[in-house]
């Protein structure tokens, strides 16, 4: 299971092309930080490698990929809802047995540090444990490929710092997982970095990109 991505450029109707000459390879064995300044194409990039957006040049190819989970930077939910309810919808429409799936549902709470909110309603969460329980819930559904935006933008230090190298952790459990991301500490914490900033025409990279170690 992979994707390789080869020539790839993009640009949006009357606009500059915000990146060309991009080529790599994601595979499961490594966590991928796709960072950049604001407006550089890491949500557009995350858009392309889903399926959702054609890109201008170039090809993606998903081999083996067949469900992609994506983690908005905004998180949403249903108002009444329990935390614990928003986690185990994936697994019940699997056909798992509510209690079963309960558990599971904790167990991926759990690496959220999100056990205690499990019984209120997603209305009663703050802007971090929200777009923690979006992760808890993508992680649970266990896609081919995972793609995460801005995971740490509403989270206080000590808890980005967690929540990056979890996300890190999860290529060891089967997933592509690219990151988009501003934060130091979640690039750093993920295996591969794609700087978008290097592929933008006139980029330092941009003649024959390559991605770092």
């Amino acid at each position: 299971m992979r994707v390789v991505v080869e020539g790839l450029a993009h640009r949006f109707p009357g606009t500059d092309l915000l990146f060309e000459h991009l080529d790599f390879v994601a595979e499961p064995s490594s966590t991928i930080a796709v960072c950049g300044p604001s407006g550089c194409g890491k949500s557009t990039l995350l858009s392309i490698l889903a399926g959702w957006e054609k890109p201008y040049a170039g090809t993606v190819t998903r081999e083996g990929v067949n469900r992609v989970g994506w983690v908005f930077q905004n998180p949403y939910g249903v108002a009444e809802r329990t935390a614990l309810d928003h986690v185990v919808f994936p697994l019940l429409a699997k056909g798992m047995r509510r209690k079963e799936a309960e558990l599971k549902a904790l167990e991926a709470m759990g690496l959220f540090d999100l056990e205690y909110a499990a019984d209120r309603r997603f209305s009663d969460l703050s802007g971090g444990e929200a777009q923690r329980l979006m992760l808890a819930r993508a992680v649970c559904s266990k896609p081919d490929m995972l793609l995460v935006d801005e995971p740490t933008a509403q989270l206080d230090t000590r808890t980005a710092h967690s929540v990056s190298h979890v996300l890190n952790n999860l290529s060891g459990q089967g997933m592509i997982v690219l990151v988009a991301t501003h934060d130091p500490d979640t690039r750093d914490a993920c295996d591969r970095v794609l700087d978008l900033a290097d592929y933008a025409p006139g980029g330092s990279k941009s003649q024959e990109p390559e991605l770092e170690e």
